[in-house]
């Protein structure tokens, strides 16, 4: 029997205990239609470098689906910017000091595991609170010493499969100035949060004192943007530009105070809750905010019945039925819900985790 007949032999022999094991699976019915997928792509016409994409990035998702696995009830920050930045610079000094203070805040570290501010944040937060997301390059790139060789390091062939998991696994996006590769971060986040295809999230633009980098940034996206009215007004209260290190942590802490996480349950988003709202705080949304819905007002209670299932259905929950447009001003929202009063115990810690 020839190597290639006993690897089918044993893909059919493992095929098959899927198959049989299908039913009982607690997602059986997403993998079947993951499968079905493939079934249904291997009777369409396809060169073999299709398959060879097809293959290559299914194989980058499993290795990040492993690794990430374990963490992911643990709050992560993503840290952007140049890989060719020197120890040298203020730059690379203000990216180590934000990455240590933030992880004394609960949270762990991503970067691109290469060199510059990637180097900077890896050596910030040490291995054991960072992920490296490599990706092999022709220059530049190669996993930096702080992140070499740590189980969390993660080799990626494509950058949209790593660029999926930047995206996926991150709570915060912290970004120090860069080049292209910086510019592109900084702009597909906003794409999909200002679109709705991210969850809401703090992104936090980081200047050394004295330069300007993301101030000149803003100031092209409101001379050049806003005034033309290609984005909405309440865009540029997507991200936060800072020179001081302690408010990016402060920022990116009191964007998760009260409000945990949100989905969408049918027509209606659902925005859950470390800790209930007063009465009067939910008057005072429900006056300030009206513009976000379509029809109704924005509701407390618990866990709707469609969430028994879900992760964290003992939290509170707001609804609300939202216009699915002006995530600016849902971010707003977000900021406004942080600084309300709330039923919190006094003693109630603050633990970093979805």
């Amino acid at each position: 029997m020839t190597s290639s007949s006993s690897a089918l032999d044993a893909l059919r022999a493992e095929a098959n205990e899927l198959m049989d094991q299908l039913p009982a699976m607690r997602h059986g019915q997403v993998i079947q239609q993951a499968l079905t997928t493939l079934v249904r792509m291997a009777e369409v016409e396809a060169d073999r470098l299709d398959w060879k994409i097809l293959t290559a990035a299914m194989q980058d998702m499993e290795r990040a689906f492993r690794v990430f696995y374990p963490y992911r009830h643990t709050r992560k920050i993503t840290i952007f910017g140049s890989a060719r930045t020197t120890r040298e610079t203020g730059e690379y000094q203000m990216a180590t000091e934000f990455a240590r203070a933030i992880v004394k805040r609960g949270f762990m570290v991503m970067t691109g595991a290469g060199g510059g501010i990637m180097q900077a944040g890896n050596e910030g937060a040490t291995a054991e609170h960072s992920f490296g997301l490599n990706i092999q390059l022709p220059f530049e790139q190669g996993s930096n010493a702080y992140i070499q060789d740590d189980p969390k390091l993660i080799d990626f062939k494509y950058f949209f499969t790593r660029k999926l998991f930047f995206l996926r696994e991150t709570d915060a996006l912290a970004l120090f100035p860069g080049g292209f590769g910086t510019q592109d971060e900084a702009f597909e986040c906003l794409t999909l949060i200002q679109t709705g295809k991210s969850d809401p999230i703090p992104l936090v633009l980081i200047d050394e004192p004295g330069r300007d980098y993301w101030r000149n940034w803003d100031s092209y996206i409101r001379e050049n943007l806003l005034k033309a009215g290609l984005v909405s007004p309440g865009d540029p209260d997507l991200y936060t530009i800072t020179t001081d290190i302690d408010e990016a942590c402060e920022v990116i802490s009191n964007f998760y105070r009260v409000y945990h996480s949100s989905r969408y349950v049918g027509d209606r988003l659902v925005l859950r809750l470390k800790c209930r709202l007063t009465d009067g705080s939910l008057a005072a949304l429900n006056a300030s905010f009206s513009d976000l819905l379509v029809t109704g007002a924005i509701e407390q209670g618990g866990a709707l019945p469609e969430e028994v299932e879900a992760n964290n259905s003992d939290l509170p929950r707001l609804t609300m039925h939202f216009n699915q447009r002006n995530f600016g001003r849902l971010h707003q929202f977000i900021k406004a819900l942080n600084e309300m009063e709330t039923e919190m115990p006094k003693s109630m810690t603050h633990p970093e985790k979805k």
